[in-house]
């Protein structure tokens, strides 16, 4: 898994009355783009996350030119 700053966490949820998880990678602490990675939450708290196999990266595309 490879992102990079600006990108979009999404963490699935795994259990039912669960809900997902969405944020913002903030800073990348792999090298070349791996984890971990820093991300700001929709609901305000940061957390450094290793990326397991419920998680998504959506990247952000760049504008166009």
């Amino acid at each position: 898994m490879r992102a990079t700053v600006g990108d979009q966490l999404h963490i699935h949820s795994r259990s039912v009355g669960m809900t997902d998880r969405k944020g913002e990678i903030t800073e990348v602490r792999g090298t070349d783009g791996e984890p971990p990675y820093l991300v700001h939450f929709e609901d305000g708290h940061d957390g450094l996350v290793y990326p397991g196999p419920d998680t998504v990266i959506e990247r952000q595309t760049p504008p166009h030119r």
